[in-house]
Order: structure tokens, then C-alpha cells, then sequence
């Protein structure tokens, strides 16, 4: 057929998608306003009443202790080299030599050391790593939005596992970090034996389920005011960075227990100059895809979620199960968690662990 009457044929298509991207890009940027001058009136709220923090966040010159405890294992970098990128992302590592990798992934407003208690636990048993991704910690982190695309982050997951000398891990992550490894699945599905989910969908899913229930649009409100250039930097900061610390205190909604020490390991990064610009940069990219076709899911998978999750609700689990090969998901929702399961119920997440890897060990 000759190339002209094909793009004649395809130019209603083409034309109707740019027309729906469009259209989704008007609604995202008038959320995004909403969004702003919610949580801006949220921000100014904390100024008022805390005025002696002032409007901008205080940068730590120290780092806490707590993240230098030699019991989670050593630092070191990884230059990524598959990619070609040239960035270097710090690792925190223990148990080299005592089974296969375990790589772990964390969410946003976290780091490497919200897998405190899974380093602690599994390092016996396995190689566990745990990663600052890109823009996080001491890892490098570049300004530019795009350079924190679904593939650029793909690509540096992959240089990880093979820099450290493995053809394949067992891909333990959260939050974004859980965003990311749902994608790293389903394109390198050779580089992950078994893969460890914790609160989050991939993204096809999520795309589906949102658009058929307006309420998780409401609990990822704060994906909207990510979407602004400099305004979430500057409101996450106010009232030295009152809004972090709510988000991962709150009596109902953070981590239980969270200690002045533990909680200063993440906002001590954040606090400094650009500190959280590459973090938000990847909720930035998040809506570039848009729409998303859907994706079968096959590799290995232990799901666990919080039925408390105020950030995702727990009706996603039913919609992800639809999505796989079956007999390749384990899924278990805990009663009593929320959004943090690797922080608030790690012996819990434990237990489902060993007995999801126990042939591994056998």
C-alpha cells in the first residue's frame, strides 16, 4: 500500500490522540493549580504558626548519625555505564557473597535507609543492596526534567545489577521505586527472578483505575502540584519543610515511631541546595506517556498493601491481579498498615518475605 494512503488512514487516529492528549494535559494543568493554592494555603498555615521557622527550609550541615550505622552495611558508588549516562548513584550493601542480589528501591520522600530493617534482616541470607536512585542522596542528580524519564530510570536499574556483577536480582521496592519496578519486569524480565511490590501499581493500572474511580485521583492530589515548575520546591521547604515532616509523622497517615534522628536521615538530603528538585522532576515526567496501553504482568511477584493506605486505594490490588499470568502474584493486604509497610510492620513484611523466597534458600 503506498505510504501516502497509509497516513491518510492513520491521520483520524493520530489526529483524535493529540486532540485526547491534549484534552488530559489541560485537565492535569488545572489540578495542578488547584493543587497549588491548596497546599500553598497549607504551606502559609504552617508559617503563621510556626514563625520563627521562617519561609524556607534550615540546610543540615551534618548528617545523622543514623545513617552512617555500620550494622546496615557499607557505602559506595556504582558509575553507570550501560546507559552511558556517566551519573553515579550511592549504594548502601552488606552480605556480598552469601546468596543472590537483592536489590532494593525506595519511594518518595525516602532513601536508601528506609530499608533499614530489610538490610538488617536479609543480609545473612543474601546480597542486599540498597540504592539512592537518581536525584535522591549522594547519588548525582541532574536538573534537567528530562533526564528522569520511565527509561532513563529503567536504565539505571539495569547498569546496578550488572555493575555489580549479577545477571538478575530479586527486586524488592516501594512507592516509585515499586512504579519503576513493575516497568522493569515486564522490559527486562530476564533480570528479575522475583520481584517484592510494596504500595504501588504500574502505571497502566493505575492510569485505568483512576479514570473509573475519582476518588484516587483526590488521594494523589499532591501528583498535581508536582507538575509546577519551582512552586512544590519552594511550599514543600516553608516552615523548614514542615509539609515532609507531616507527611511522614502524622499520627494517622506516617510512620509510627519514627524517631528526631531517623527522621532527619531523610529530610538531611532534601535540605540541600536542589535537594528536592530531582526528586519531584519524576512525578514531572509522569503523566508524558499517557495513554498507556495495557501490559500483561508475569514475573514472580509478592504484592503487600496497606488496607490503611491513604495514597492508594485498596481496590488497585483486585485491578492488578486481573493484569497477570496466573499463579504468578501473591497478594496479601494488612489490616492494620498504611502507606510505609517496610517501616511501620517490617516483621510482618518479613515473614511474607522468607516464605515467598524460601525455595530460593533450599
Amino acid at each position: 500500500m503506498p505510504e501516502l494512503v497509509v497516513t491518510a488512514l492513520l491521520a483520524p487516529s493520530r489526529l483524535t490522540l493529540k486532540l485526547l492528549r491534549a484534552f488530559m494535559w489541560s485537565l492535569v494543568y488545572s489540578a495542578a493549580l488547584v493543587a497549588g493554592a491548596i497546599y500553598g494555603c497549607i504551606s502559609l498555615t504552617h508559617v503563621l504558626c510556626r514563625p520563627r521557622r521562617g519561609c524556607c527550609g534550615r540546610p543540615r550541615r551534618a548528617a545523622p548519625a543514623c545513617l552512617k550505622d555500620p550494622t546496615l552495611g557499607k557505602h559506595d558508588f556504582l558509575s553507570l555505564r550501560v546507559s552511558s549516562s556517566g551519573l553515579r548513584l550511592h549504594y548502601v550493601s552488606a552480605g556480598h557473597g552469601k546468596g543472590p542480589l537483592m536489590l532494593f528501591l525506595h519511594g518518595f520522600p525516602e532513601n536508601w535507609f528506609s530499608w533499614r530493617h530489610q538490610l538488617r534482616e536479609f543480609q545473612n541470607h543474601f546480597h542486599v543492596v540498597a540504592a539512592d536512585l537518581r536525584g535522591y542522596g549522594p547519588s548525582d542528580a541532574p536538573r534537567d526534567v528530562d533526564c528522569y524519564t520511565i527509561d532513563l530510570l529503567m536504565a539505571d536499574i539495569q547498569d546496578v545489577i550488572l555493575g555489580l556483577g549479577y545477571s538478575k536480582c530479586i527486586l524488592v521496592s516501594h512507592d516509585w521505586g515499586a512504579l519503576l519496578a513493575w516497568n522493569f519486569s515486564i522490559y527486562f524480565p530476564s533480570l528479575v527472578e522475583r520481584m517484592v511490590v510494596v504500595s504501588a501499581a504500574p502505571m497502566s493500572v493505575y492510569q485505568d483505575y483512576s479514570i473509573r474511580h475519582i476518588g484516587q485521583f483526590f488521594r494523589s492530589n499532591y501528583m498535581f502540584l508536582f507538575q509546577l515548575p519551582w512552586l512544590p520546591e519552594k511550599l514543600l521547604s516553608m516552615s523548614d519543610f514542615q509539609i515532609l515532616k507531616t507527611t511522614l509523622t502524622h499520627y494517622k497517615t506516617g510512620i509510627p515511631h519514627l524517631t528526631p534522628s531517623e527522621l532527619e536521615a531523610f529530610l538531611y538530603n532534601f535540605s540541600q541546595p536542589g535537594g528536592l528538585t530531582g526528586p519531584i522532576n519524576y512525578y514531572r515526567n509522569l503523566f508524558r506517556n499517557f495513554p498507556l496501553e495495557p501490559q500483561e504482568l508475569a514475573t514472580p511477584t509478592l504484592l503487600l498493601w496497606g488496607e490503611k493506605d491513604p495514597y492508594m486505594e485498596v481496590g488497585l490490588v483486585g485491578a492488578i491481579s486481573r493484569r497477570f499470568v496466573p499463579g504468578r502474584l501473591e497478594a496479601h493486604i494488612l489490616p492494620d498498615a498504611g502507606h510505609w509497610i517496610p517501616q511501620s510492620h517490617p516483621q510482618e513484611m518479613h515473614q511474607y518475605m522468607w516464605a515467598f523466597l524460601q525455595d530460593l534458600l533450599d
